[in-house]
């Protein structure tokens, strides 16, 4: 029973985990490849996944630890230089001749376009040259926005757990999250568009659009999940054998 009940725990990790993984991963992935408009919000793609994570670690600080979470937060971010690391190979190994290339892998740009990065771009541009340039940027601001946002979270979680005594868990999960998401959407936010802001390419009413709409669809979330976070909590608690007011 006992290895059981220990691969069951390490399972449902796992599975929490990989959902971390993945959201944070597709983040930096597709990012700002594209916005979309959600009523009077304007967001990056990439951002619409990324409010899972945060439930993914309240739910591990609740029933794993501050220990565990801290453990997920680390390995989540040492991802981030493995993206980086593979986006700098692509980029530094040569092409292949023109006339080995798809037809997809150059795009001639009707216009100047301005980057994030405050680089600008015309005429013949490789895909990958384009999609380097947008991400690069996007994945160093996501490392900082998220390492700071998400070790926010867990110790406001923890910190409220004590002060509540394990009780009133909504309070710990909601506050927890809507704090560490203004943190996370100011500073992605600045920090990917910064250099544009200073180069003049985006302006500041812009920028604003950009951080009051990432953070209103991030609030909306957080306060959504509040009854799945109840539902998997309490189901999860049996199926695991935890007194979650015991762990710290």
């Amino acid at each position: 029973m006992d290895h059981e009940l220990t691969e069951r725990r390490e399972r449902v990790f796992l599975i929490l985990a990989g959902f971390f993984l993945c959201a944070m991963t597709l983040l930096n992935v597709i990012g700002i490849t594209r916005f979309v408009q959600l009523g009077p919000m304007a967001l990056a793609v990439g951002v619409l996944p990324y409010p899972l994570t945060f439930l993914c670690t309240d739910l591990i600080s609740e029933l794993y630890g501050r220990r565990r979470a801290n453990f997920l937060v680390w390995v989540g971010f040492s991802l981030n230089f493995f993206i980086l690391g593979v986006l700098y190979v692509g980029n530094a190994i040569p092409a292949v001749a023109a006339e080995s290339q798809p037809p997809w892998q150059v795009i001639q740009l009707a216009e100047e376009i301005a980057l994030p990065n405050g680089e600008v771009l015309s005429g013949s541009v490789e895909l990958f040259t384009l999609i380097y340039a947008c991400t690069s940027g996007a994945v160093f601001a996501s490392m900082m926005a998220y390492i700071t946002a998400q070790f926010c979270d867990v110790q406001i979680f923890h910190m409220l757990k004590r002060w509540t005594q394990g009780k009133h868990l909504w309070i710990r999960n909601n506050f927890s999250t809507m704090t560490s998401q203004l943190v996370d959407s100011l500073m992605v936010i600045s920090v990917t568009f910064g250099a544009a802001f200073l180069a003049g390419n985006i302006t500041l009413s812009a920028l604003l659009v950009l951080m009051g709409s990432n953070y209103l669809f991030k609030l909306i979330v957080a306060l959504l999940d509040t009854a799945p976070f109840y539902a998997l909590t309490h189901y999860l608690r049996r199926y695991l054998s935890i007194d979650s007011a015991k762990v710290f």
